[in-house]
């Protein structure tokens, strides 16, 4: 049956308007973007098979369109959503007022990380009055893990008169959980950032779910 032949208040365009998107399921919102189904199948039916193939909205996503099984045009609509969403949140962090949230940190921090099929380490470059000045990604790695240069991150602090920084790193395999390492290079990067006077607000592990901060952790 297609999507035209359903009641009105099943048809994902019809409930996004009348409901919010945030009453659509993974597939719904996915049809949204096909557009159009195959034959014999619906938008949301080709949405269920896609994700079903893919493991879930998030591997699907971060796939490449070769192996997503989706069209040109429907990918460049993902990919131009994705976009959008990241450069949403940077605007958030970008309105001159002083960060107060620390869940608004992890959320953007999480929407420009989470989807790397490798570790990078990044920092968030702040002011005196923790205002953003600039988000930079420092090191990127393998797999498994990052080498992080204690006098790299000072010196990109000194070229950016930063006052402080969070730093914050992606785990590709998803769990969130500080590695002893982790937690020791946080150490020795906050020890160097004392000697010229940035201060260390926090540091976030990003995977599935909610970012892990070390300083709500207690462990800055």
């Amino acid at each position: 049956m297609s999507i035209r032949d359903w009641p009105d208040g099943e048809r994902p365009r019809e409930k996004l308007l009348a409901r919010g998107a945030g009453v659509l399921s993974d597939a719904e919102l996915l049809a949204v973007f096909l557009g159009s189904g195959r034959r014999g199948l619906s938008a949301v039916d080709l949405a269920r098979n896609l994700l079903a193939d893919a493991g879930g909205l998030k591997p699907l996503l971060d796939a490449p369109r070769a192996q997503a099984g989706i069209g040109a045009v429907a990918w460049c609509r993902l990919a131009a959503a994705l976009e959008t969403g990241r450069r949403y949140l940077d605007a958030e962090l970008r309105r001159g007022e002083a960060l107060t949230d620390p869940s608004a940190s992890a959320r953007y921090l999480k929407a420009r990380l989470a989807g790397y099929p490798y570790e990078v380490f990044a920092c968030l470059f702040l002011d005196n009055r923790h205002r953003v000045i600039v988000f930079e990604e420092l090191f990127r790695g393998s797999i498994d893990g990052a080498s992080v240069h204690p006098r790299e991150v000072v010196r990109r602090c000194l070229v950016h008169n930063a006052a402080a920084v969070i730093f914050a790193h992606n785990h590709p395999s998803g769990i969130a959980e500080p590695s002893a390492a982790d937690r020791a290079i946080t150490q020795r990067l906050r020890e160097a950032l004392e000697l010229v006077d940035v201060r260390l607000l926090d540091h976030f592990v990003v995977g599935q779910g909610t970012p892990t901060s070390l300083a709500q952790r207690g462990w800055l």
